[in-house]
């Protein structure tokens, strides 16, 4: 028989070799494992820091700005003579004449037009007939008393006769007073034939012609003539009322009339009413013009344009930095520590691109302008850039508010 054959003497070393191996290729596998996960690790927590600062959104920040200059508004206005007086007739009769046209330029005294009063005169010749027959009673009345008085020393009269002489002399002195009293009215109304002017100025209506019938009285009768005076202009002006505050004595003005394209009339505001008129919520405002060239013609429609002073109560920012919320209109102020703090501010007017804040921030706070719509009370954020001044205030705080 044949005998088993022995192993050869290589068959360990082989089994040793292998096993080597495996151990090799397991620890590099657990290194690379390993690696992985470190790497990974890594990756996360890299993502994860770079997710967190994505998170913080980057703001530009503006600081209010007090508005370096006043506002302009326009506004229409009516021109209007220092004096008007209309010219109505004390008297009634007819018109004789009259001696002065529209236009025409005329004196304090200065005779307008004359009357004539047929009726007046003849009741002037009555009441002066009237008072000289009053007179001729007065006197024999005081004659029949004095008569009576020197009887009455003889007793040969009652001291009852005596009196009543002595009061009916008395009666008839005060009759010759009012007869006296009536004469001087109607003197004095002959004086009114004389249609006269009030003082200097133009004469700028005449609505009566010779040969008119005259009715007296300025309730009943017509106007018969129109002087003014208009060495100086008063301009009258509605203002509404969110600028009334800001219209004061001594601001100044421009008018512009539509007769004259392109050249302004200086003109000072001098009185306000007020009071603001509850139909319009305005407040009439009185400037005056001088007048020297005769070019402002009263009644006349001017555009005023008020150059107002700016207002020391406000503050401007963009509109962009405005957040409408629920809590009403709020603004992100900018912490130390690079956090918002949202405000809640008060508004005035709208300028255009800005707006005027009237009380929740200061020239020092740090405004974020255009805030993301995300933007929560606390929240962390980063700058882009310095705080600067809120851009083109200055020039937006001059632009004419336009009525």
């Amino acid at each position: 028989m044949n005998e088993p054959q022995k192993p050869t003497p290589h068959t360990k070393p082989n089994t040793r070799r292998l096993a080597l191996l495996g151990i090799v290729v397991i620890v590099v596998a657990a290194v690379v494992v390993v690696e992985g996960l470190y790497s990974r690790s890594q990756n996360t927590d890299t993502l994860a820091k770079v997710a967190a600062q994505a998170a913080i959104p980057p703001v530009r920040v503006v600081h209010p700005v007090p508005p370096d200059k006043g506002t302009q508004i326009e506004l229409p206005g009516t021109i209007q003579a220092y004096y008007a007086a209309p010219i109505y007739a004390r008297v009634p009769g007819y018109l004789k004449a009259w001696y002065t046209d529209i236009g025409a330029r005329v004196k304090q005294g200065q005779v307008l037009g004359i009357i004539d009063t047929p009726d007046l005169d003849r009741e002037l010749d009555q009441a002066v007939a009237d008072l000289a027959a009053a007179k001729a009673k007065a006197r024999l009345a005081q004659l029949t008393a004095a008569r009576w008085k020197a009887l009455e020393s003889s007793q040969s009269v009652s001291r009852q006769t005596v009196d009543e002489k002595l009061g009916d002399a008395d009666a008839k002195q005060a009759d010759v007073e009012a007869a006296q009293a009536k004469v001087t009215r109607l003197e004095t109304m002959q004086d009114f034939k004389k249609l006269l002017a009030p003082f200097d100025g133009i004469v700028t209506a005449r609505l009566t012609d010779v040969g008119k019938l005259i009715v007296a009285g300025g309730a009943q009768g017509q106007e018969l003539f129109e002087v003014s005076d208009v060495h100086e202009m008063r301009v009258y002006v509605r203002v509404p009322q969110a600028y009334a505050a800001m219209l004061k004595p001594g601001v100044k003005a421009n008018l512009v009339l539509p007769q004259y394209p392109g050249r302004p009339f200086p003109a000072t505001l001098v009185t306000t009413s007020g009071a603001v008129a509850e139909t319009s919520r305005t407040v009439l405002v009185e400037l005056m013009a001088e007048n020297t060239d005769n070019l402002l013609p009263p009644g006349s429609f001017a555009m005023v344009d008020f150059a107002l002073p700016p207002n020391a109560h406000v503050l401007l920012l963009p509109a962009s930095a405005l957040i409408f919320s629920e809590h009403g209109m709020q603004v992100a102020v900018l912490t130390k520590d690079n956090h918002v703090s949202l405000r809640k501010v008060e508004l005035g007017r709208e300028l255009g691109i800005n707006v005027e804040v009237l009380s929740g921030v200061t020239t020092e706070d740090a405004i974020v302008d255009a805030p993301p719509e995300t933007l929560a009370d606390g929240d962390p954020v980063s700058l882009t850039e310095a705080a600067v001044p809120a851009p083109a205030l200055a020039d937006n705080s001059t632009s004419a508010a336009r009525h």
